[in-house]
């Protein structure tokens, strides 16, 4: 049914609990921040609507809250490169490691372990950044490529939806470029571009395995956030209550945003340690196909753009070295 250990993958959770931990402080915390935020621009919109009637006293309330989370939203685009390159890379680089066998330590030591593998694998936030934006769109384009992708879930009638699961596999998808990065850590590559182009023609030429996996990972996924959300929502609506001039809207929105945090700070990592298995267990012992890599090129500006800034880190490098 799918080619990855559930056991494993939780193994892969228990053994990076220092990880674990720090991504619940991290992404609990953004939560909070959207809370808190949201309940004070209320409160400073609550007081400016004194001034009027109760309608637009209401109304003012509503607005600050939105300027409030709008805000928040804003800092949080900002330090998203810097997320995923200590809290993301950090913890697919740990369960690389171990995955490989290797020894790694313990507590905050591992945190601090896994940022050098990650600085040296890709230099810099930004360099980080730069690749995982482009491998997102690369993998969008290999979805598109892939024809008869009804086949890979043996469902009666299907092929009558084929516009459906191919939106479901889209969102699949999202969870298999944080595993090409992971492929740069397990090589060992000093050239970040390099290695994502050679990933992403390895998971070109298994795509039907891969989005299988990818496709029960995300049912997996958004199932467990689903419970969690509807686990949220009687805390979330009392929350609301305690906002000036409250909108009813507001249980809905904290509920959605705890249910995320526990999707990416829980959920989401067991799903990558899973995706890992199944993505080196496909490739173990392959070479990329160079009909796959003609076939990218031509379907993608973005693998084009890989493609030259590996030649250019190469050259750079080589010329330092000079």
């Amino acid at each position: 049914m799918w080619d990855f250990s559930i056991s494993r993958g939780l193994g892969l959770m228990a053994r990076t609990w220092p990880f674990v931990v720090f991504r619940m402080v991290v992404y609990f915390g953004i939560a909070v921040a959207y809370v808190v935020a949201t309940g004070a621009g209320a409160g400073v919109g609550w007081g400016v609507g004194a001034f009027g009637d109760a309608e637009f006293q209401a109304s003012s309330a509503v607005w600050g809250g939105i300027f409030g989370f709008g805000l928040t939203a804003g800092v949080l685009y900002f330090l998203r490169e810097y997320i995923l390159y200590i809290v993301k890379a950090g913890h697919i680089a740990v369960m690389v490691e171990l995955l490989e066998g290797k020894s790694i330590p313990d507590g905050r030591s591992q945190i601090d372990y896994a940022s050098g593998v990650v600085k040296e694998r890709f230099a810099e936030a930004s360099v980080l950044f730069g690749v995982d934006q482009l491998v997102k769109g690369v993998l969008g384009a290999i979805t598109g490529l892939v024809q008869g992708i009804a086949s890979i879930l043996p469902i009666p009638g299907l092929q009558q939806i084929v516009g459906i699961v191919r939106a479901f596999l889209r969102i699949a998808v999202g969870l298999v470029d944080e595993v090409i990065l992971a492929y740069a850590i397990k090589t060992r590559s000093t050239n970040p571009w390099e290695s994502a182009k050679t990933a992403l023609v390895l998971y070109g030429q298994n795509y039907q395995g891969m989005l299988k996996n990818a496709a029960w990972l995300t049912i997996i996924t958004y199932g467990l956030a689903f419970l969690v959300f509807l686990i949220m929502l009687a805390p979330a609506a009392a929350l609301v209550y305690l906002i000036p001039g409250a909108w009813s809207a507001g249980g809905f929105v904290f509920a959605l945003l705890f249910a995320w945090a526990v999707k990416v700070a829980l959920i989401e990592p067991f799903a990558i340690a899973c995706m890992m298995q199944a993505y080196f267990k496909t490739i173990e012992g392959q070479n990329p196909d160079p009909a796959w890599d003609q076939r990218l090129t031509s379907a993608s500006r973005k693998f084009g753009q890989i493609k030259d800034k590996a030649a250019g880190w190469t050259a750079r490098r080589f010329g330092t070295a000079m």
